[in-house]
């Protein structure tokens, strides 16, 4: 019998999809949306970072 973990794991990755989008559209509301795109990609994948830590825990 295998031990199944106590609780389920949070998902981060919605966030990147999310800063994704938020920044390519903001980033197009500048003229600027490749910029924007990687600048929300990067947001996510930090928040998404900080949600996989502190779910190690």
């Amino acid at each position: 019998m295998s031990d199944s973990p106590s609780r389920t794991p949070a998902a981060g990755g919605f966030l990147i999809a999310i800063g994704a989008m938020v920044g390519a559209f903001g980033g197009a509301f500048f003229g600027e949306s490749t910029r924007g795109l990687f600048v929300g990609i990067g947001v996510g994948v930090i928040l998404a970072i900080l949600i996989w830590l502190r779910d190690r825990r």
